[in-house]
């Protein structure tokens, strides 16, 4: 697992949050906290620690080992970022690809993980559970109302909840996973400094040690306005026991169904990067390396695909690239399954980890 993989801070947290929004007709209770308090009755206090954060982004958004995590954008200073200094929000711009701000870990790392969940797969594999739902605790972070400032409707959280589920249930063409989702709650915060949100940045941190909720099990979903180019980003489950408070995914809330973030707005960004919840990563991971994504029946993809090129082979090994994999990094309209194989390794992952 990661080392040293968050910052703290020592910061007061000042939350500015909207009206009461009564029970919603799926029965989701939508939460408000009182101006300046914390959540579920907590007050909001300071953040402490001293932990330095690892990674840096390449062009496609993931982080390598070691350096410093993705910078918000060309003109934002990183030395601001690892001091956690808030940037500047003007820098934040429409992706112009798929970026994804999930680290991609070291070879270390993943070997440590194979190991650990090589000795869950036989269990996994014996006795595989029914069907797996998973409550997703959802925070949208804006500045304000209006869809524009990040106050994505009802409406849009529930089509990407039914996004989540056909995709995971296999019914856009791919393999049938365990998984379902079930909206357990809504949040809405508003806090214009949160609502300029960047990877591993000040805001994050504030963000989430404020706002999560449950435990392993539960799917902490934050949308806000994601800074440096980058769609979204997600913790691996092997970080949880470590960095408990800063597990969950985090979207561009442009991104959802209906959203303005196109061709990336038809809700499988929240799918691409709930896999890495789930513990896969990237199909094209270590390029035409032989251990590429740790996953047998996904073919090595040697660079990301962003333009839906169907005759693509980027490796000699057997396979053409798998562009239609929501791992890819193709356009929305373009992604449509998962594998077996990923769909074996979600599972045994949620079993080692998550349960």
């Amino acid at each position: 697992m990661p080392t040293n993989r968050r910052w703290g801070y020592a910061s007061a947290l000042a939350l500015t949050l909207v009206a009461a929004i009564p029970l919603t007709a799926g029965g989701c209770a939508e939460e408000e906290a009182p101006e300046g308090a914390g959540v579920n009755g907590q007050p909001a206090t300071d953040l402490d620690g001293d932990e330095a954060l690892p990674g840096s982004a390449d062009e496609h958004g993931a982080t390598e080992p070691g350096a410093a995590r993705p910078e918000q954008a060309a003109d934002v200073d990183g030395d601001d970022l690892q001091a956690g200094v808030s940037v500047d929000p003007s820098a934040a711009a429409t992706p112009a690809a798929r970026a994804c701000g999930t680290r991609t870990p070291t070879r270390a790392e993943a070997a440590h993980t194979e190991k650990r969940l090589d000795e869950t797969r036989t269990l996994a594999s014996a006795a595989p559970p029914a069907i797996i739902t998973i409550p997703v605790a959802w925070h949208v972070i804006n500045k304000g109302p209006g869809t524009g400032n990040g106050n994505v409707t009802e409406q849009m959280i529930t089509d990407q909840m039914d996004v989540l589920n056909e995709a995971y249930a296999g019914d856009t063409g791919g393999a049938a996973t365990k998984f379902r989702f079930e909206l357990l709650s809504v949040q809405r915060v508003t806090n214009a400094d949160w609502f300029n949100m960047g990877s591993g940045s000040l805001e994050e941190i504030e963000a989430k040690e404020a706002l999560r909720v449950g435990g392993p099990e539960t799917l902490n979903i934050y949308t806000a306005n994601l800074l440096g180019g980058l769609l979204g980003w997600a913790t691996f489950p092997d970080w949880y026991e470590d960095y408990p408070l800063d597990d969950g995914v985090v979207l561009l809330h442009s991104s959802l169904p209906g959203g303005s973030a196109s061709p990336y707005n038809l809700g499988d960004t929240a799918t691409h990067e709930v896999g890495h919840w789930l513990h896969l990563y990237h199909t094209f991971q270590d390029g035409c390396d032989k251990y590429n994504d740790y996953v047998k029946d996904t073919p090595q993809e040697g660079s990301p695909d962003f333009d839906c090129t169907e005759s693509r082979d980027t490796c000699s090994a057997a396979g053409m690239d798998p562009i239609h994999n929501f791992m890819d990094y193709s356009d929305d309209d373009c992604l449509s399954e998962f594998t077996p194989g990923q769909a074996e390794r979600m599972l045994t992952s949620w079993q080692t980890y998550r349960r």
